[in-house]
């Protein structure tokens, strides 16, 4: 019986980026069926006693760039602590990752939203720049045809779904694995998907 892993997560999240790669290999391994699942954290924040990064606390901000310089040390991941594009709006690129998936499927979708977490968090580009998408899209040999598809309504459609879908399953923050409808939040519980994975 193959597992079902359901990703919810956000294009700009560095914690997102942090674990991809990981995730996508371990769910590969498992011959998971993965549910590539883009997420609005601007809707699902407020209904979740979340505040985005500029309204938080200044020790946990403070803490935040101490974790990420940790794991991004710990996994030889390049991270920059302040990217020049980041907050960034995220919105096309997640209606992207999804297009993508709607016509190319999961494993597509999943290059391509590694490709935009690694433009934001390691590259210094601008994911709200429609020409960095088309040339992520490019890069993971996708066709540029799928930016637009990406405008139209089922991408928006599914889009809200998504957060909505999340919102009832009381998802928090990104990234969200649910494997097996148990529920693992953030790239430093993949020690245990992993785990569930292989159960």
């Amino acid at each position: 019986m193959s597992h079902s892993a359901d990703y919810y997560f956000a294009p700009q999240s560095p914690w997102t980026y942090l674990g991809h790669q990981r995730f996508a290999a371990m769910a590969a391994a498992a011959g998971a069926k993965v549910r590539v699942l883009p997420v609005d954290l601007g809707k699902i924040f407020p209904v979740s006693g979340g505040l985005p990064l500029a309204k938080r606390a200044p020790q946990r901000q403070a803490y935040r760039l101490v974790e990420l310089k940790r794991f991004s040390e710990h996994l030889g991941m390049p991270l920059n602590l302040h990217p020049k594009f980041f907050p960034v709006a995220a919105d096309d690129a997640a209606r992207l990752i999804i297009a993508v998936d709607l016509h190319d499927g999961h494993r597509a979708a999943l290059a391509l939203a590694g490709a935009i977490l690694g433009a934001v968090w390691a590259q210094e580009r601008n994911i709200a720049d429609a020409q960095v998408l088309g040339q992520l899209l490019s890069g993971c040999g996708l066709p540029t045809a799928r930016l637009e598809e990406s405008r139209g309504s089922q991408a928006q459609e599914r889009y809200a779904a998504n957060t909505q879908e999340a919102t009832e399953l009381g998802v928090f923050g990104a990234p969200t694995y649910v494997i097996d409808g148990e529920m693992f939040w953030g790239q430093d519980r993949l020690d245990f998907v992993q785990r569930r994975l292989q159960a």
